[in-house]
C-alpha cells in the first residue's frame, strides 16, 4: 500500500493545484511564493487553460524573468510571445539561454522576429543568438548551448573552486567544468565531484581528462550523434573547426532530443511522409508534401496490376486462386516491412557498419523470413486445402494442389521479401543515400510484384501445365 501511494504521488498531475493557486484571491507575492514549489513545465502546461485576464495576472506575478523560465516549455512559445509587447518579448528572450532563445525566435513571424531582435539590449546574448543562427540545421553549432563553465588550465584547485562558485549562479550546467589553454583552445574537462573532494595542494592537472570527447561546430549531427550517445556524458564540448576554441556545449537533453528527431525522421520516411510535416500544417501544405510519393507509388502499383494482367489465362481457368492473392501479398509486405525496420535501425545505431556486418544482416533477415515462410507455408497448405475440400466443393487432388501452390508461393514470397527488405536499404546506404528513403510503401510495392509473379507463376506451372 505504501509503495502504491508513492507511485501515485510521483505520477501526480499538478495542473489543478496550479490553476487553483493562480485563480485564488491570495496576494501576488504569496502566489509567486507558492508557484516556486512547482516545475516550470507544469506551469507552462496550464497557460492554455487560463483566460486572458488570468494570463495577464500570471505574467504580472512572475515578471519577465520568471516567464523566461516558463516560455521554453510552451509548445506554442512563438504564438505566446507574438501576443506580448515587443519590449516584453525581447526582455524575456534576453534572459533565456541562447539555444532556447533561438528556438523560440524561429517560431515567430519574420517581421515580429526582427522587431524583437532589434529590441534586445544585451549584446552578448544577441551575439550568441546570431552565432547559433549562422549554422546549418545539421551542424552541431546550431544546437549548442552557451551555458557552461570554463576555467584556465594554469589555475590552482582553490582558485578553480572560487571561479566555479562565482559562475555557478549564472550557469546551470556545472557538473562538468571545462578547461582551456591561455589562447582559449580546449584542453580537457574536470568532473565536479573530483574538484570538490580534491585537496587544495593537488595540482589541477591531475584532475583534468585531456581525452574528453568533443565535436566541432560544423560537424554533421546525423553522422555523429550515435557516437556521442555512446559516451553518456552530461555535456559534450563544441569546438571551433578553425582554431579549436570552446564555443559551447551539447547537453544530454539535446542529444536525447536529436535522437528522437532522427527516429521521428526515419519513421516518417518509412511511411513515405515528409520529415518536416507538422501537426498544425494546413491541409493543402500536408497534401502537397505527400502527393509526389503517392503518385510514384501509384505508378508502381499500376505496374503490379499490369503483371497480374499477364496471368489472365490462369485466372480464367483457376478463378479460386484469386481468393488467396491478398494473403500472399499481405504476408510478403509484412515481412518486408519488418526486415526494413530492423535494417534501418541497425544502420542508425552503427554509422560505421562494415560490409561483413551488412552482409550478415541481409543473410540473417533472409533466413528468418525463409524459415517463417516455411512454417506459415505448411500452415496455409493444411488450412487452405481443408477449406477448399470441405467448403469449396473441390476434390482432394485439386484442393491440396491449390493449397500446395499457395503454401509454396507464400514461402518463396516471404523469403524474397525478407531479402529485399534488408538489401534495398543496404544498397541505399552504400550509395550514400538515407536508407530510410527505402520506405515501407516502396518495399511493399516491390514485394507485391515478387509475390504476384511467384504466386501466379507457380499456379501456371504446377496447376495448369504440370497438372495436365
Amino acid at each position: 500500500m505504501e509503495n502504491k501511494d508513492i507511485y501515485e504521488a510521483e505520477g501526480r498531475d499538478y495542473r489543478a493545484d496550479i490553476l487553483d493557486i493562480i485563480r485564488s484571491d491570495k496576494e501576488d507575492d504569496e502566489i509567486k511564493l507558492l508557484l516556486e514549489d512547482y516545475h516550470d513545465y507544469d506551469i507552462a502546461s496550464v497557460l492554455e487553460e487560463l483566460t486572458t485576464e488570468e494570463n495577464d495576472r500570471l505574467f504580472r506575478i512572475l515578471g519577465n524573468e520568471g516567464m523566461s523560465d516558463v516560455v521554453p516549455f510552451l509548445e506554442d512559445a512563438g504564438e505566446y510571445l507574438s501576443e506580448l509587447d515587443a519590449e516584453d518579448a525581447a526582455d524575456i528572450i534576453e534572459q533565456m539561454d541562447a539555444d532556447e532563445a533561438l528556438e523560440v525566435l524561429d517560431d515567430l513571424d519574420e517581421d515580429v522576429r526582427q522587431e524583437v531582435l532589434e529590441r534586445i539590449e544585451d549584446d552578448e546574448i544577441k551575439e550568441d543568438i546570431e552565432l547559433l543562427d549562422s549554422y546549418g540545421d545539421d551542424e552541431f553549432g546550431s544546437r549548442m548551448s552557451t551555458n557552461y563553465i570554463v576555467i584556465r588550465r594554469d589555475l590552482s584547485v582553490k582558485t578553480a573552486m572560487k571561479t566555479l562558485i562565482a559562475e555557478a549562479a549564472e550557469n546551470d550546467n556545472i557538473y562538468t567544468i571545462f578547461v582551456a589553454n591561455e589562447d582559449g583552445s580546449f584542453y580537457g574537462a574536470i568532473d565536479l565531484k573530483e574538484l570538490i573532494v580534491a585537496r587544495s595542494d593537488t595540482p589541477l592537472e591531475d584532475l583534468i581528462y585531456t581525452n574528453f570527447p568533443y565535436v566541432y561546430d560544423k560537424d554533421s549531427i546525423s553522422e555523429n550523434i550515435e557516437r556521442l550517445r555512446g559516451y553518456s556524458e552530461d555535456l559534450i564540448p563544441v569546438l571551433s573547426s578553425e582554431n579549436g576554441i570552446l564555443l559551447g556545449v551539447i547537453t544530454a537533453i539535446d542529444i536525447t532530443e536529436i535522437v528522437d528527431e532522427e527516429f521521428g525522421d526515419d519513421y516518417a520516411k518509412l511511411a513515405a511522409l515528409s520529415s518536416e510535416e507538422e501537426k498544425d500544417e494546413t491541409l493543402f501544405k500536408s497534401m502537397k508534401k505527400r502527393v509526389p510519393w503517392l503518385i510514384a507509388l501509384l505508378f508502381m502499383g499500376l505496374g503490379v496490376s499490369a503483371v497480374v494482367g499477364l496471368f489472365e489465362s490462369v485466372v480464367d481457368e483457376l478463378p479460386m486462386i484469386v481468393a488467396f492473392q491478398s494473403l500472399i501479398l499481405g504476408m510478403a509486405g509484412n515481412v518486408g516491412t519488418q526486415s526494413l525496420a530492423v535494417t534501418v535501425r541497425a544502420l542508425g545505431a552503427d554509422e560505421a557498419l562494415g560490409f561483413k556486418k551488412q552482409f550478415f544482416i541481409i543473410v540473417k533477415e533472409t533466413r528468418v523470413a525463409l524459415l517463417n515462410g516455411l512454417v506459415l507455408g505448411v500452415f496455409s497448405f493444411v488450412i487452405v486445402g481443408a477449406y477448399l475440400l470441405l467448403f469449396g466443393g473441390y476434390g482432394a487432388s485439386v484442393a491440396f494442389a491449390t493449397a500446395g501452390c499457395v503454401g509454396a508461393a507464400l514461402m518463396f514470397a516471404m523469403a524474397i521479401s525478407g531479402f529485399t527488405g534488408a538489401a534495398i536499404p543496404m544498397c541505399f546506404y552504400r550509395l550514400g543515400i538515407d536508407p530510410a528513403v527505402a520506405s515501407g510503401p516502396l518495399i511493399t510495392t516491390v514485394n507485391d510484384l515478387v509475390a504476384v509473379v511467384s504466386y501466379y507463376g507457380l499456379a501456371w506451372a504446377l496447376l495448369l501445365n504440370f497438372g495436365r
